[in-house]
């Protein structure tokens, strides 16, 4: 494999276009782009990954992913799905630092209808930071034959028209004269802030509908360390509660490598976090359980506090398009990007990648309908977590964005009365889980043997008091209650 630009010395402008008969183009290099591209290789005889920044050698942050300094957690389903692109890939993350956590085992998490018990369930998380969990596929996938990874390269359009993308144009990210990149198939991974809907336009295809949602929701994060003996201690979550008069707030604290701890607190608008670091344990006190701030308020700081407020629930509909041109696909946080909250995103991302290979399986690039398939099958596995993120955030005060039909209020009402089933009856907790975690489809919420235990309902209170044990509040220098 070829990583060309990494010193900036090399060329990167491709030679004739009949040296390379079938070339398959990633735009991004982030999770999306890399999954996408190990799709490819066994479609094309050249896969070339475009990426604006320099990509770390190590897990580091890079510009271009700023939001990697917050909370992400690799949800079972998307974690499966990876696994199936990347065997062995759950391994290679242990390996590297990351942590397997069963669910809801090594979850300890308030929900908006109480504490959800922790018993032995079928789904899992990789916690770890973001930066070592791309890392790791970077790295598995640039090993991969045919593979070459332009770094320090910006994408300025595409070229063909609007029956078919024939390249791209592109120029060195700190300018210089343009050139033009021809290939068979290009997928646009560049994420929230793509230019996939100008860039279509731009070939003369009708304007993208695009449909957002905006709670206001500003999170902040910043490091710990995790005090010895504890750098295994349960995920913490307090959700917020949407809803009512006042602003959601909330909080995620899980390990990552490095014997650390990366706390998330968020809040909508009137309750946002602030870049202060004397005011985030205060923040975290404040929450509907003190738990996460009496445990930091133990722990060495070990960042400052870096805020984001690109959280904006963003769907473009790509599907829509008619007609849509052969030879590109949209995947990725460029289809659909959601609140970091509920921790979608990189999942979501994995089952497009399954979609996309699922699609090209015993089919080539140059048929002129592939493209469109696959831009309805990835759509389709978007469909879901938008459907949980915004049906949520729109109920927040000040929230922005089309008001759900009736039919979606009855449909969030059966949903709360679940979760709070789910905090006594741990067979409605696990139903739940899969859902939540991609492992398996909405419907699965809607069996008779679910829909009978929903109406019966918990049939008593949830505790009031987080499901920690005396030996775990021990190791982080606390007493039990």
């Amino acid at each position: 494999m070829t990583v060309e630009e990494r010193t900036g010395t090399s060329d990167p402008r491709p030679g004739p276009p009949a040296a390379v008969p079938r070339r398959a183009v990633v735009l991004g290099g982030g999770l999306a782009g890399m999954l996408a591209a190990s799709v490819l290789v066994g479609h094309a005889d050249e896969v070339v990954v475009l990426e604006r920044d320099r990509l770390p050698a190590t897990a580091l942050p890079r510009k271009g992913l700023p939001q990697a300094r917050h909370a992400h957690l690799m949800l079972s389903g998307g974690a499966r799905a990876v696994e199936s692109l990347l065997p062995g890939i759950t391994d290679a993350w242990v390996g590297a630092g990351a942590r397997r956590m069963a669910l809801p085992t090594a979850l300890v998490s308030l929900s908006a209808q109480g504490w959800i018990p922790r018993a032995t369930g079928r789904q899992f998380l990789i916690s770890c930071s973001r930066d070592l969990l791309d890392l790791v596929v970077r790295q598995r996938v640039t090993a991969l034959p045919r593979v070459t990874v332009r770094e320090g390269v910006e994408v300025l359009g595409l070229t063909g028209d609007a029956r078919r993308v024939t390249g791209v144009r592109v120029a060195g990210a700190g300018g210089g004269e343009p050139w033009t990149l021809p290939s068979d198939f290009v997928v646009d991974a560049t994420g929230r802030g793509s230019r996939a809907p100008h860039w279509l336009t731009g070939l003369g295809l009708p304007a993208v509908r695009e449909e957002t949602v905006d709670s206001g929701l500003v999170y902040a994060s910043r490091l710990f360390r995790a005090p010895p003996g504890a750098e295994d201690f349960p995920v913490v979550s307090v959700a917020p509660a949407p809803g009512g008069a006042l602003p959601g707030q909330g909080m995620t604290m899980h390990p990552v490598e490095g014997g650390r701890w990366l706390v998330t607190v968020s809040g909508t608008r009137g309750g946002e976090p602030s870049r202060d670091a004397d005011a985030f344990e205060p923040f975290a006190r404040r929450l509907r359980h003190p738990l996460a701030a009496d445990i930091i308020a133990r722990a060495e700081p070990l960042s400052d506090v870096h805020l984001n407020r690109s959280t904006v629930n963003r769907r473009r509909c790509f599907e829509r398009l008619d007609p849509w041109p052969a030879g590109f696909v949209v995947t990725g946080d460029a289809v659909a990007a959601y609140n970091p909250v509920y921790g979608h995103g990189m999942s979501v991302a994995a089952l497009a990648a399954v979609a996309l290979r699922e699609v090209l399986a015993g089919e080539v690039l140059a048929d002129p309908r592939v493209a469109r398939r696959a831009q309805r099958a990835i759509t389709r596995t978007a469909d879901p977590a938008w459907a949980m993120a915004a049906g949520e955030d729109i109920h927040y005060p000040g929230a922005v964005g089309e008001r759900p039909p009736a039919a979606a209020r009855l449909l969030r009402g059966y949903l709360q009365r679940m979760m709070r089933t789910g905090t006594v009856d741990h067979a409605v907790t696990g139903v739940l889980l899969d859902v939540m975690t991609l492992s398996a489809p909405v419907s699965r919420l809607f069996t008779p043997a679910v829909a009978l235990r929903v109406a019966r309902g918990p049939g008593r209170r949830p505790s009031h008091e987080p499901p920690v044990t005396a030996a775990e509040l021990a190791r982080v220098g606390l007493a039990a209650r």
